[in-house]
């Protein structure tokens, strides 16, 4: 979490909303990644799309299925999806989102009967930490 926790200052740094990720397999990160929705002029240039992507390219494969996902703010219903047909094995995320997350908040994605895949889940992971991060950013900003 603390590399997910890096990418996520970085993405700050750069006006971003703050949040990272960092895919895992076998111990090694194999990408990386932080919000660029603004620097890429994207909606979906969020940290675990840009990081699945990364992940599937290094590893020649659409299914990340020995992959495990880090990212610090709970994942949109967008992100969730991705990470679903991505196959991911295991999504540890810090922050909750009760207002954007679709994980533990909204419609709950990988509770649907309608998902192929779910991945284990481990929230809470470093929460003040990447709660703290986004209030200060927001905090900045108003």
């Amino acid at each position: 979490m603390e590399m997910a926790l890096d990418q996520a200052r970085a993405a700050g740094a750069r006006g971003e909303v703050p949040v990272g990720c960092v895919i895992v397999r076998e111990g090694a990160a194999i990408a990386r990644a932080g919000n660029r929705t603004i620097a890429d002029r994207d909606p979906t240039a969020h940290a675990e799309l840009l990081a699945i992507r990364q992940a599937a390219a290094a590893l020649g494969s659409e299914r990340l299925a020995d992959c495990d996902l880090y990212v610090t703010l709970e994942p949109c219903a967008m992100c969730a999806a991705a990470m679903s047909f991505a196959r991911i094995r295991r999504l540890y995320f810090g922050a909750g989102d009760p207002k954007g997350g679709a994980v533990e908040n909204g419609v709950r994605f990988f509770s649907q009967p309608t998902c192929h895949h779910r991945p284990e889940v481990y929230g809470g992971i470093n929460e003040s930490e990447c709660a703290g991060l986004l209030r200060d950013f927001f905090a900045a900003r108003r």
